[in-house]
């Protein structure tokens, strides 16, 4: 007998985790809507920060770019550019700054051929693929088996693979965590060595760029919870099957 009700038997290991996520993002929100009304010392723009930082390491060819949307900010390695949110780019905050900065913090860790950078960039296609196949194998597997298309017992050899797979994804953010810490720590000595920022500043820079990390540890979190999770499935399914 199909054991559905294991799917839903755990969903408490995931409550910690959505909980820390929903905190997170408040936090994130809260402390970046603080800063973003403090205007910088400096007077540079988010962009120009960026700017001033990737060309004093001799990032001149990496351009800085804005996109649409609240806090899109990143940056794409396999372009080899920087691209703000609007609000960043032209914004002269604390805030605006410190986000920028961080940015251009993965574009020094990528000259630096930081090693966990490099890591995380070799298992995006990985991740990708991983994360559809566990798509596939849990939510779509789940619903041919409820509907008799697919057998429980096929079912029950697949969810294995469903923990193989998001498996990868769970080492895909454990591997990002010290890239953007990295990258934030890149982003706070850069910004007072160039003046960007004064040294008083960047205990409100640090504030911000902490609670951007909370929302990593929290991803982070929640994907461990959800791996073990699975686990339990799986083993409670083919246990019972």
């Amino acid at each position: 007998m199909l054991a559905f009700g294991f799917f839903f038997a755990w969903d408490i290991f995931i409550l910690p985790g959505l909980l820390l996520g929903i905190w997170a993002q408040m936090k994130l929100m809260s402390t970046y809507g603080r800063y973003s009304r403090v205007p910088a010392s400096g007077g540079l723009s988010g962009a120009e920060a960026a700017r001033e930082i990737l060309d004093r390491a001799g990032l001149t060819e990496v351009p800085v770019k804005p996109v649409p949307g609240h806090l899109t900010d990143h940056y794409d390695p396999m372009r080899r550019a920087l691209f703000l949110s609007e609000e960043n780019y032209f914004g002269r905050s604390v805030a605006a700054v410190g986000v920028a900065a961080h940015e251009a913090g993965h574009a020094l860790q990528h000259k630096a051929a930081y090693a966990p950078l490099q890591l995380r960039m070799m298992l995006v296609p990985a991740t990708n693929f991983a994360s559809t196949a566990a798509f596939l194998i849990l939510g779509v597997g789940f619903l041919l088996t409820m509907f008799g298309i697919l057998s429980p017992r096929l079912f029950g050899a697949l969810l294995p693979y469903a923990v193989g797979a998001y498996a990868v994804v769970t080492l895909f953010q454990l591997i990002t965590l010290p890239v953007e810490f990295d990258a934030s720590r890149r982003a706070k000595d850069a910004l007072v060595r160039t003046g960007i920022i004064s040294p008083g500043e960047s205990a409100a820079v640090s504030r911000v760029l902490s609670a951007a990390a909370l929302t990593y540890v929290a991803a982070l979190v929640t994907a461990v919870l959800e791996l073990l999770r699975l686990i339990l499935i799986a083993r409670s399914f083919n246990s019972n099957d």
